[in-house]
Formats: structure tokens, C-alpha cells, sequence
């Protein structure tokens, strides 16, 4: 995945701080706090938390439940299969979740929901691609790169927001 030359920002979210990565072409990564990489960003990474404004800005707006869809350049540097996950992952509504199996079944490949749960699990633009919004067939919260506290809070924030939004 070709990441030179990025520029960097972080932002305090209410799950941590987030490191936001990209170029003139768009947002390429965002990393939580869990994450050793977000710590020690790639030396050939520069500060700039100009090129990562207008995702903070959307992020917090999101997380202060006055966004409920994001208007960003993404850019995916996975593998087509991955691509077209990712690209999946932003056709789930806000506030509502699929299983990996469902998910897979989107993308025209039912028994791919193993290789559909590794591509979510890669997807390098979490919250933005909601990945969060991927559970167990059985309700289940699994796996998530920020943790499943974090999985639950995204989830959770999403309801309670679409709650307020129908009173």
C-alpha cells in the first residue's frame, strides 16, 4: 500500500484521540489511539493538520450527532476485492447494521464471509467507512480495530442520535 509522503493530523474524539492521514487526493487513513502505528507515524509522514481539517471537521460534526453522512475524497489502496468491500461498507444506512454474511451476499460472493470479515477488518478509513456496522449473524459484536467499546459506542451513538432525529 504506497503511503509515502503523507501529511497527518490528530483529533480528540469522544473514543480517543484519531490520527487522520491523506493527500491532495484525499483521506487514506484513520487510525485510533489503540493502534502503535498512530503513535509513531511512518518517517516519511509530515505533520500538517491543514490537509486533515475538513475530515476533523466532519468526524466531530458526526460525533456531535449533526452528521449522519460524510461528503469526503476517500481514497482505498487495497486489493479490488477489498475495494469493493469498503466501497459496500458506505451503502449501509446510519444507525443500522448487516452481518458479514448479508454483506457478502451484497457483493455477489454468499460464501465469501470470511474473506468479506478480513477486508472489514483491513478497511483503513473506520467511521468514515462504517465498518462498525458489521456484526455477528447472531447479533453479536465481533471484532474492530478500535476495540468492541468502541464498536459499541459508535453503534450506540448512531441510534441514539437517529432517536432524537424521529422525536
Amino acid at each position: 500500500m504506497p503511503e509515502a509522503n503523507f501529511a497527518y493530523g490528530y483529533m480528540d474524539s469522544p473514543i480517543g484521540q484519531l490520527l487522520l492521514a491523506g493527500d491532495q487526493d484525499g483521506l487514506h487513513r484513520i487510525g485510533f489511539a489503540s493502534e502503535d502505528w498512530t503513535h509513531q507515524p511512518p518517517a516519511d509522514w509530515r505533520r500538517d493538520d491543514a490537509i486533515v481539517a475538513e475530515p476533523a471537521a466532519q468526524l466531530l460534526a458526526y460525533f456531535s450527532g449533526e452528521l449522519t453522512t460524510f461528503d469526503l475524497t476517500l481514497k482505498f489502496t487495497g486489493t479490488a476485492f477489498q475495494n469493493t468491500v469498503w466501497s459496500t461498507l458506505q451503502d449501509i444506512p446510519y444507525g443500522e447494521t448487516t452481518s458479514y454474511g448479508a454483506l457478502a451476499g451484497r457483493i455477489n460472493k454468499p460464501k465469501a464471509c470470511r474473506a468479506v470479515g478480513a477486508a472489514n477488518g483491513a478497511n483503513p478509513l473506520p467511521i468514515v467507512v462504517p465498518c462498525h456496522r458489521v456484526i455477528g449473524a447472531n447479533g453479536s459484536l465481533t471484532g474492530f480495530g478500535g476495540g468492541i467499546d468502541t464498536k459499541r459506542y459508535l453503534l450506540d451513538h448512531e441510534q441514539n442520535v437517529r432517536r432524537n432525529m424521529a422525536t
